[in-house]
């Protein structure tokens, strides 16, 4: 008796649930309670099995890389890095994803217009010329403005820098300032 009760208490809360957020004639309400009634009946036997179906993409995965935009796979919607929205929505890594979606390893996560405008970005801060510079090749402006520096003296450089200099030096950062007596 407590399972007809509460297959009752069922079907009246997803019944409910269905009216209150679609529009129902109210001749097809009792035809939805005898719908939902038979089909948690069947589900409480064991008759219905989960369908199985394969993912599809929201979009094809040839079309799903524009030049300003990626097209999420999951929901169809377009952004210009995709790894965030992956993290936050799904909890999926950009390794989890192409493995979800059959994608190759070098699929992007970032529209490519947005990619290049960053590493011109980078280029332009001079990203990565402290590396270069070690292992003894030189960036491209510096090799522009070398004939130049040849011209001009060591002094100069100095003066055309935004740094104080002080005839003091610097204090270290191990040692703590020491208040003097006068200070305390």
């Amino acid at each position: 008796m407590n399972d007809n009760k509460a297959d009752v208490e069922y079907v009246a809360d997803i019944v409910s649930a269905y009216v209150a957020n679609n529009p129902v004639a109210a001749s097809d309400v009792p035809d939805l309670i005898i719908a939902v009634h038979g089909a948690l009946a069947a589900a409480r036997a064991g008759e219905i099995e989960p369908p199985v179906s394969e993912r599809r993409p929201a979009v094809p995965v040839k079309r799903s890389v524009t030049p300003n935009a990626i097209v999420c796979s999951e929901d169809g919607r377009k952004f210009t890095s995709l790894k965030r929205h992956l993290a936050t929505k799904y909890h999926l890594t950009p390794a989890q994803y192409r493995e979800r979606w059959g994608l190759p390893r070098d699929y992007p996560m970032v529209a490519p217009n947005y990619a290049a405008l960053r590493a011109q970005l980078a280029k332009s801060s001079g990203l990565g010329q402290s590396r270069r510079r070690k292992r003894g090749v030189q960036s491209e402006r510096e090799l522009e403005a070398e004939p130049r520096q040849a011209s001009s003296a060591p002094a100069q450089a100095d003066q055309d820098s935004d740094i104080p200099r002080s005839s003091e030096p610097a204090a270290s950062m191990d040692e703590p300032e020491v208040p003097s007596a006068g200070e305390r």
